[in-house]
């Protein structure tokens, strides 16, 4: 028997928990509050910039609770946002620490971009990666 009484659930947030350490551990934080709140906030500037489709295709490879995070207060119609600036997409990431500035964005950025190669298809993330200029996608290096 499981600890909540749902095998599903219980593996559902061991998934979450196993994402949200990750980011933690390649950050270097110890501290797992920020480490989610990252997360969540480069899966939705992500997001946000892709096609309905490719978000789509993103979305099915999370498992269900980063997905439900990764889909938390998405409005399809406002879609693709265009991002061509580095500064502009780290400005959207530094937009959920307004009151606990990251420091080194760019490292930040690569502790979630390590995560979901870890977890993310090859082909997926080089479909997600390529929709950005090639400026930003320095970021996303690992």
């Amino acid at each position: 028997m499981s600890a909540l009484g749902l095998k599903i659930i219980d593996s559902a947030v061991e998934s979450a928990n196993i994402w949200i350490n990750e980011v933690n551990d390649h950050t270097g934080w110890d501290h797992k509050q920020r480490a989610y709140r990252l997360l969540r906030q480069v899966l939705h500037v992500i997001r946000d910039h892709l096609s309905v489709n490719e978000a789509a295709q993103l979305g099915a490879q999370l498992p269900v609770l980063i997905r439900g995070i990764y889909y938390e207060g998405w409005d399809p119609s406002k879609t693709p946002v265009t991002e061509r600036s580095p500064d502009g997409f780290l400005a959207k990431v530094q937009e959920a620490f307004d009151t606990d500035p990251l420091g080194d964005a760019p490292a930040a950025v690569h502790a979630v971009f390590a995560t979901l190669d870890n977890h993310v298809s090859g082909g997926e993330m080089e479909q997600v990666k390529r929709t950005f200029s090639k400026e930003v996608q320095t970021l996303f290096r690992v």
